[in-house]
């Protein structure tokens, strides 16, 4: 047996290419670092400080495989804007931390079981349709 060793490709990119990735990037940073929190009353300095550490953290637990910027989600801005009227911020920040916490033990029970725990228990809307996982044999056994 011979020691080789194997190496990814390297994908290079055209300057124009780049630019354009990059100018992209900022104005999906503008909108959820920025607009995010000035439409719905919250801080913009908390919003970079989460944001921040939610990148470094899903770097850490992915070993920096996928490249990724985490941010605000525009999915939330009807709730926090209508938590914000009705209960105020700290409470709407409380309420954001345990949709945080769900998240977070929603993706620990695919860790433990499978992915496929959460297809055959969610629906199709959440992970695609059943017919194929079952049509291919990917949830044999599963849950």
């Amino acid at each position: 047996m011979s020691n080789q060793t194997t190496t990814a490709p390297v994908e290079v990119q055209s300057m124009g290419k780049q630019a354009f990735v990059g100018l992209q990037m900022l104005f999906v940073a503008f909108g959820a670092l920025v607009l995010v929190p000035l439409i719905t009353g919250l801080n913009s300095n908390t919003a970079l400080l989460t944001a921040g550490i939610g990148t470094l953290l899903f770097q850490l637990c992915t070993g920096k495989q996928v490249p990724i910027f985490l941010a605000s989600s525009f999915a939330f801005i009807a709730p926090i804007q209508y938590g914000v009227q009705t209960w105020g911020i700290p409470t709407t920040m409380g309420g954001l931390a345990c949709a945080g916490f769900v998240y977070f033990a929603l993706s620990t029970l695919v860790k433990l079981r499978g992915q496929c725990c959460a297809r055959t228990n969610l629906p199709a809307c959440c992970c695609g349709s059943r017919n194929y996982h079952y049509w291919y044999g990917t949830c044999a056994g599963c849950c």
